[in-house]
């Protein structure tokens, strides 16, 4: 990649690297606001719940793409366009994946700076994923019909 390439944002680079940073705020969250993991049994177990939801997403959608998958929002030259399975829930599993998990996480620390960092997330994703779709409607001609039959981050929802 040239110098020109990485600073027009070729395939999103900038994405790859704020979505970093997003999820580690995540991580760290709960020290910035000085909780401690939940001790009720119920919160543990929610956010247990939410974790192997999100955990599950993730893998389901990086299993679906193969080949495919890509931390860069521009989809690869050889990609391939994936509808089915976890696709057919949402049109971006592993943002959805990542944000039910950071939700998780949250719960488990029942912490509100990183309930904060987790909408942050969502809503990064949800501007990561509109670039990324530009760039998935040039390259495949039926994602336009894809767009309208299944909801983009929250399945039968948003």
């Amino acid at each position: 990649m040239s110098y020109g390439d990485w600073i027009h944002n070729s395939r999103g680079e900038w994405y790859v690297i704020a979505q970093a940073a997003i999820m580690l705020l995540v991580l760290i969250a709960p020290r910035l606001d000085g909780t401690s993991p939940s001790m009720s049994a119920a919160e543990t177990l929610a956010g247990a719940i939410l974790c192997l939801v999100g955990l599950t997403f993730v893998v389901l959608g990086s299993l679906s793409l193969g080949r495919s998958l890509s931390p860069f929002p521009r989809p690869r030259d050889e990609g391939l366009l994936v509808e089915a399975g976890i696709f057919s829930l949402v049109r971006h599993p592993i943002y959805t994946g990542l944000t039910v998990l950071a939700l998780g996480w949250s719960t488990m620390w029942m912490s509100l700076a990183a309930l904060a960092a987790t909408a942050a997330l969502f809503a990064f994703f949800d501007t990561k994923s509109r670039r990324e779709e530009c760039w998935l409607q040039e390259k495949f001609e039926g994602y336009g019909r894809y767009k309208t039959r299944v909801k983009k981050l929250v399945p039968f929802i948003y």
